[in-house]
């Protein structure tokens, strides 16, 4: 899960000539971040802390701000027993996209590693996923509305789920 800093907590370090931080992950293993050289436009861009140093990550501020809430109603579903993950096949890919329509959001890096990248989404009605890479066995991250939901997900890519 990751977190928006606090208005308090806001902070400013010197990369690409100042950036300032407003939302990190739970565990302190990324950042996001706006360059304030770009911090007057209207929807600047903003940049993510990957292993690899500040990368871009989505054009725009309110797609990084879609990006968030997908993310945390994904991960935020762990809690009530709404979420799975698996590492899917390439065989069940056209599985994903037959039942699952792609969300409108742009491509993204995954900061973790740059074999989880890029990240993608789908969705049908009740069900939210995450692809995470586009190699055979990327990860999948599931969310369903209901108990009901996120069976038919398992159902509908039947690979190896972790529940």
């Amino acid at each position: 899960m990751q977190y928006l800093v606090p208005a308090p907590g806001l902070y400013v370090t010197e990369y690409l000539g100042s950036i300032l931080v407003f939302r990190h992950e739970n565990q302190d293993c990324a950042f996001w971040a706006i360059p304030l050289a770009e911090i007057e436009q209207d929807d600047p861009p903003v940049m993510v802390e990957s292993r690899d140093g500040w990368i871009p990550f989505l054009a725009r501020m309110h797609l990084a701000w879609v990006e968030l809430v997908l993310s945390e109603s994904l991960f935020g579903a762990d809690d009530l027993g709404l979420y799975d993950a698996c590492e899917l096949p390439d065989s069940l890919l056209p599985s994903l996209h037959e039942r699952y329509a792609r969300v409108n959001l742009p491509d993204h890096p995954m900061w973790a590693s740059k074999d989880d990248s890029p990240v993608r989404w789908y969705s049908a009605p009740g069900r939210l996923v995450r692809r995470d890479g586009i190699q055979d066995q990327s990860w999948i991250h599931a969310h369903g509305r209901t108990t009901a939901d996120l069976e038919i997900v398992c159902k509908d890519l039947s690979g190896p789920w972790v529940r």
